[in-house]
């Protein structure tokens, strides 16, 4: 939780300096009123307005904090869809088509880095991981269809060839894909080689 105590003329521009400091809105959080502060009369015996305003940053709400600078300082207008649950901060990222193509990028590079920084800015200070996933028009399943049967078709490849067939690099979750969907193939081994970027099945 993060606490801040500003003055200011009024209350309302005290909690303005607040929220600015806090980088959030008046629904998000707290505000404990110290002094209501005193006019005076030609400003002698004059007080300003105290406030202390309490924000408590939740996991979800860091990552949509920082997605939300990430989203317009790449110039795109989209709409975030979050939720929290079992150490985990799902985020739906909404928009059309061609912003929705620039946060995904060349074969999702784009959305899984973005998905790597938000998971560091989220784990930042806490006690226990919490893991980020960012989605946008379901790709990540429509992606995760693609590479199953990439999967079979290249373990057919290798049957019919007796020959060991090379995939290009892809980041650990999408090696992780293809093991399993190759795991109890007959007469079919996988196994990665090469460092990153650039490790491959």
């Amino acid at each position: 939780m993060k606490i801040v105590q500003k003055s200011g003329k009024t209350i309302d521009e005290a909690v303005n300096e607040a929220l600015k400091e806090l980088n959030t809105t008046k629904e998000n959080v707290e505000i404990e009123v110290i002094n209501e502060g005193k006019r005076g009369i030609l400003g002698i015996g004059s007080e300003d307005a105290v406030v202390r305003v309490k924000y408590e940053e939740t996991p979800l709400k860091k990552a949509e904090d920082y997605l939300e600078k990430v989203i317009k300082s790449l110039g795109i207008e989209a709409e975030l869809k979050g939720s929290y649950e079992d150490e985990t901060v799902n985020i739906e990222i909404v928009g059309d088509s061609e912003s929705v193509g620039k946060i995904i990028g060349r074969r999702g590079d784009t959305l899984d880095a973005i998905q790597y920084l938000t998971s560091l800015v989220v784990n930042k200070d806490e006690k226990e991981y919490i893991r980020v996933t960012l989605d946008t028009e379901n790709y990540r399943e429509k992606r995760e269809e693609t590479l199953k049967k990439l999967a079979k078709r290249m373990a057919n490849v290798c049957l019919k060839t007796r020959r060991n067939v090379t995939l290009e690099p892809m980041n650990p979750n999408e090696r992780r894909i293809i093991h399993s969907a190759l795991q109890n193939y007959r007469n079919v081994t996988t196994y990665s080689t090469g460092q990153e970027p650039n490790r491959c099945i």
